[in-house]
C-alpha cells in the first residue's frame, strides 16, 4: 500500500471517528426521516390526555404518562414525533445532570442520542410549572382556601409571590434551554439547524364556571380562578417569554389556549380541553400501591386529548409561520387560533 494511500485511508478513519464523537455523520442524518422532539412536563408529556405509552403508566415507579394524543405527535411538521417530557419534571430534569425524575434520566441527555438517530427539525420545550411558579401546589392551596373558611383566599396570600416566584422560575428554565441547545451541539447540530420552541402552559381554570363547580369537580372559588386566569398564568407567560428572548428560542404563549373551554365550563365534562378532578383506576393496576395518593388524581386539571389534538395544530402553523412569537388562543368555532405576539416580557 502507498503512502499516499495510507495517509488517505486515516485521515477517513479520522473523520468517522470524529463524526462518531463530536457529532452525527452528516449523510445517515441527511437520509434519514425528520422529526419533531418535544421536552417537558405533564403539560407536554400529555397527562390527562389517555393511552399512555406503557412504560410510563406508573410501571416500575415510572409515572411519566405520555400520551401517544401528546401534542407533540399533532404538529404535522416532521413524519415522526418523539416525546421525551414526563410528567412532574423540573427545569432540572430537562437540563443536564446525574439525577433521576420517575427512574428516568436527563432529557437534555436523552435529547442527544435522540438527535443522533433522527433529523431533528424542532424542538419544542415546556418546562417551569413544578419549578418556583408551584402551580400544583397553588392549585392546592386554593382548593384549601375553598373548603375550609378558616383559610384567606389563594389569591390574597399567594399573589404578593408571584414576581419572585416567576423570576426564579426563569433562571431554571433558562438553564435548562441552555442546556438543551448544547445537547444539540453535541449531537452536531448547528442553530440554524433546526427550530427551537419555548412554549407557556394553558390555564385550566377560569371564572367562567357552571353552577354549584364544587360538585361538578372544580373546589375552588370564582374570584380565586379569576385570579389564576388572569394574574397567575399570565406572569408565567412573561417569564418564559423572557426567557425565549434571551436564549434564542421562539415562543408560544399558551395561556388562553383553552380559554372557554376550561374545566367545569361545560355541561358536559367530554365538552372541555380540561380535566376537572378525575380519579383514574387504572392507576392501581399499573401502578400498585404506588398509585394510592397522588397518582390516582394525577390528571386533573391537564388537557385533554381534543386540547392537544388543538395545541398541536396551532403549535404547527405557529413553526411554519416563521414568527418569533405568537399566541395560541381557543376561539368560539371549537379550534384554536394564532394570534398577534404577546407583549414583551419585562426583564427577569
Amino acid at each position: 500500500m502507498t503512502r499516499s494511500r495510507s495517509l488517505a485511508l486515516l485521515v477517513a478513519a479520522s473523520g468517522a471517528v470524529a463524526l462518531t464523537v463530536f457529532g452525527t455523520p452528516a449523510v445517515a442524518v441527511a437520509q434519514t426521516p425528520a422529526a419533531v422532539v418535544v421536552l417537558g412536563d405533564s403539560a407536554a408529556a400529555g397527562d390527562g390526555a389517555d393511552d399512555y405509552e406503557p412504560g410510563t403508566r406508573g410501571e416500575n415507579g415510572n409515572w411519566c404518562h405520555r400520551s401517544k394524543h401528546a401534542y407533540v405527535h399533532r404538529t404535522g411538521l416532521a413524519p415522526e414525533s418523539v416525546n421525551l417530557a414526563c410528567s412532574g419534571a423540573r427545569a432540572a430534569d430537562v437540563a443536564f445532570g446525574s439525577g433521576t425524575h420517575y427512574t428516568e434520566a436527563s432529557q437534555a441527555e436523552r435529547l442527544v442520542e435522540v438527535a443522533g438517530r433522527h433529523r431533528v427539525s424542532t424542538v419544542i420545550v415546556q418546562i417551569g410549572a413544578n419549578d418556583d411558579a408551584a402551580l400544583f401546589d397553588t392549585g392546592v392551596a386554593c382548593i384549601r382556601a375553598f373548603v375550609d373558611p378558616r383559610e384567606p383566599p389563594c389569591r390574597e396570600t399567594l399573589d404578593p409571590l408571584v414576581p419572585e416566584r416567576m423570576a426564579a422560575t426563569a433562571t431554571k428554565v433558562e438553564a435548562a434551554v441552555r442546556d438543551v441547545r448544547a445537547a444539540m451541539r453535541r449531537a452536531g447540530y448547528g442553530g440554524r439547524d433546526y427550530t427551537l420552541v419555548l412554549a407557556s402552559y394553558a390555564s385550566p381554570v377560569t371564572e367562567h364556571m357552571i353552577p354549584l363547580q364544587a360538585l361538578a369537580g372544580c373546589p375552588y372559588s370564582r374570584p380565586d380562578a379569576a385570579w389564576g386566569r388572569t394574574t397567575l398564568f399570565p406572569a408565567l407567560s412573561a417569564a418564559l417569554q423572557g426567557v425565549a428572548e434571551r436564549t434564542g428560542a421562539r415562543f408560544l404563549d399558551l395561556a388562553r389556549a383553552t380559554e372557554g373551554f376550561e374545566a367545569c365550563t361545560k355541561p358536559l365534562k367530554d365538552q372541555e380541553w380540561q380535566r376537572r378532578i378525575t380519579v383514574d383506576p387504572e392507576a392501581l393496576v399499573h401502578g400498585g400501591l404506588d398509585a394510592i395518593g397522588f397518582h390516582l388524581a394525577q390528571e386533573s386539571f391537564h388537557p385533554t386529548a381534543a386540547a392537544h389534538a388543538e395545541i398541536g395544530r396551532c403549535m404547527g402553523q405557529f413553526v411554519r409561520s416563521g414568527s418569533s412569537a405568537s399566541a395560541c388562543v381557543a376561539g368560539a368555532d371549537g379550534r384554536a387560533h394564532l394570534e398577534a405576539p404577546p407583549a414583551a416580557a419585562p426583564a427577569a
